[in-house]
């Protein structure tokens, strides 16, 4: 591991602790004594998804990530929610014991977990990914939602605060008379 002050190659490991899927590892430089901390994460070898052009690439916790992200942006879940998400459908994915994946497989997983997790960012997934060609594309899996059982609220965020919530609405004007 080079040392990311002074770029020397090698470095002594003060502590390693067990961290989610991995290890924390805090480590001194050798030659200018600094320490820094490094992540090790075991990386099963080689997943590949197959575009829906035929084109073949290397599987990216990173990009599944990122597409789950969007489609919660601004949503009431809780923060680790969606990196336990990607972590159950990487290690689904693994688990096929298969080298290569189709990206539709991968987008079905996911619109599957987002189904029971938040309709809202199932709907925004399902949109990119399904490529809706007209509103009436849309309307349908809209409509398959009223008949889906109702979304897991233990990973829902509170939109207000239980003493707020408990006292109920108080009137819908806009301002004060």
């Amino acid at each position: 591991m080079n040392c990311p002050y002074c770029g020397h190659y090698d470095s002594r490991v003060m502590d390693s602790r067990d961290v989610n899927d991995g290890i924390r590892r805090r480590r001194q430089c050798l030659a200018c004594g600094l320490r820094f901390t490094t992540y090790e994460r075991l990386q099963p070898g080689g997943l590949y998804v197959i575009k829906k052009d035929g084109r073949r690439e290397e599987f990216n916790r990173d990009k599944l990530l990122a597409g789950i992200r969007k489609a919660c942006e601004k949503r009431p879940l809780a923060g680790d929610t969606l990196e336990r998400l990607a972590d159950d459908i990487e290690m689904e994915l693994y688990q096929t014991g298969k080298g290569d994946i189709p990206s539709k497989d991968i987008g079905d997983r996911v619109m599957g977990k987002l189904k029971g997790l938040d309709h809202i960012a199932y709907i925004r997934f399902a949109s990119v990914y399904r490529d809706f060609a007209d509103i009436t594309m849309l309307k349908e899996e809209v409509d398959t939602l009223a008949e889906y059982p109702a979304m897991n609220n233990q990973a829902q965020l509170p939109l207000l605060p239980p003493e707020k919530a408990a006292a109920g609405p108080k009137g819908t004007g806009r301002g004060k008379k």
